[in-house]
């Protein structure tokens, strides 16, 4: 089991830094912890200026920029993971359903998604490994590119 000191090692030399927690922007929780059990909202990714990083996958922009989104999704996940569990090295990953804002032609959901699955165990190792839907939407709020929720579960 990797410790809080090899996860918090791992995301410096990965240069990665977790933003902070996310604040809701409706009436719900950036998570719930239920038990060992870590639900946590969904997300959408924050391009660089800190605005929401909007438009449709496979007219805006292709799989190489989604891809980014979704590693920023990822990591905006991380933060609230850590949060909740109050240490990345306690934390395991079970579960992401990704939800792409994209083009009815477009076919790479899963190559997008990646964005976040990678990142998940290029932080955690194979604790970052995971069960995984994607699926493409016709809208999301505010016009955001993608929307990821998952699960994570605090280990022994």
């Amino acid at each position: 089991m990797p410790a809080n000191d090899d996860v918090e090692a791992r995301l410096v030399a990965l240069e990665i830094e977790l933003p902070p927690l996310p604040t809701p922007i409706a009436n719900y929780l950036p998570f719930r912890l239920d038990g060992s059990t870590i639900y946590l909202a969904g997300q959408g990714p924050r391009c660089l200026d800190d605005t929401l990083c909007t438009g449709r996958v496979g007219a805006d922009f292709g799989v190489e920029e989604a891809y980014r989104h979704a590693r920023l999704v990822g990591a905006r996940l991380l933060s609230a993971a850590r949060a909740a569990a109050g240490s990345l090295g306690k934390v395991q990953a079970v579960k992401v359903f990704g939800m792409l804002n994209a083009t009815p032609d477009f076919t790479s959901h899963s190559e997008v998604i990646n964005g976040c699955s990678d990142l998940f165990v290029d932080v955690l190792g194979d604790f970052g490994r995971h069960a995984r839907s994607v699926v493409g939407v016709n809208s999301l709020a505010n016009n955001m590119s993608m929307e990821i929720e998952a699960i994570f579960r605090i280990r022994d």
